[in-house]
């Protein structure tokens, strides 16, 4: 391991445990810090609300860390926008966000248009799966970033159980995203859970990155984010366990396609390899191929976007 990553690990990995929240209270008053979170949801009916119901009662109701949740519903079949707005979020559809420029299906393509619907300065993303669900989620990882000027973008780590298997439930993040990191940006080696979909950040320095439209988003972020400020503004919280619905191989193959499209990307700016994935189902006659895109379309930073200009100079 590179001295620099051991170093940092030292330096930039803590407990959700090492900060009180009446730390973190004092902090937010201190530096009048607002913390918006927000929840990206496709056919999460089962979930979202339990999520959004913890948060209010922990984190707005029984102390003022969180000023606001917004759920941003990706075009979901089910109950999930009544549900969430029940439990007492914010619903926002995708498509109602700059509609000018057509929405696409896709993971950052959501969070990237929440930039415009949220005005927290620190804005923290977590997915919408989660089952038996804590505030430590939150609280973990804004904390850093309430109470250390240096920090701006903080992922949360945490045991991934695969049924009763623990820790296996990393599954794309030990194949594809930690051989990618290690290879190619080894100062990002020492983060637990590179694409985990739990992490908070300063808005000053979300709306200055590119968001990949699809499951690039997370591995997109932090190799933009280490080359825009440095690793030393990067940093990561143990919550404890995370539990949600696991996805079957043929998803985390397609997962994995656009991610290491996404890397490659970065490493060449340019279109080396075909943006297409075939995976292969049985049918009637034997193996069939599907052939599957791969996201490759990304958003421009939200500073170079006229509706944001507009609304930070209002």
């Amino acid at each position: 391991m590179l001295e620099e990553v051991e170093r940092w690990l030292s330096a930039r990995s803590w407990s959700v445990a090492d900060r009180p929240i009446q730390q973190l209270l004092a902090a937010k008053h201190a530096t009048g810090q607002s913390v918006s979170v927000v929840l990206p949801a496709l056919d999460e009916e089962a979930t979202v609300g339990d999520i959004v119901t913890v948060i209010r009662r922990d984190l707005m109701g029984r102390v003022p860390l969180v000023d606001e949740i917004v759920v941003v519903d990706s075009g979901s079949s089910d109950r999930t926008s009544a549900v969430a707005a029940a439990a007492g979020a914010r619903v926002v559809h995708r498509d109602a966000i700059l509609p000018r420029i057509p929405a696409v299906p896709g993971k950052g393509e959501v969070l990237w248009r929440s930039l415009l619907v949220t005005g927290g300065d620190i804005v923290c993303f977590v997915d919408a799966d989660l089952r038996e669900f804590s505030a430590d989620f939150v609280s973990g990882i804004v904390g850093p970033l309430l109470t250390d000027p240096d920090v701006h973008l903080v992922k949360a780590m945490y045991d991934r159980p695969l049924g009763a298997a623990a820790g296996q439930g990393g599954r794309v993040t030990e194949l594809m995203a930690r051989p990618l990191l290690n290879m190619h940006w080894p100062q990002l080696a020492g983060f637990v859970q590179p694409l985990g979909g739990e992490y908070a950040a300063r808005r000053s320095l979300l709306e200055q990155l590119p968001f990949p439209v699809g499951y690039g988003v997370e591995l997109g972020m932090l190799v933009d984010s280490l080359h825009l400020v440095g690793l030393d503004a990067l940093a990561q919280v143990d919550v404890g366990v995370r539990r949600h619905r696991h996805q079957d191989g043929q998803a985390l193959g397609r997962m994995s396609a656009a991610i290491y499209r996404t890397a490659q990307l970065r490493l060449a700016r340019g279109h080396l390899v075909r943006p297409s994935l075939i995976q292969f189902e049985r049918g009637a006659d034997g193996f069939e191929p599907r052939t599957y895109s791969v996201d490759t379309e990304e958003r421009p930073p939200m500073t170079e976007i006229a509706e944001y200009a507009a609304r930070r100079v209002a």
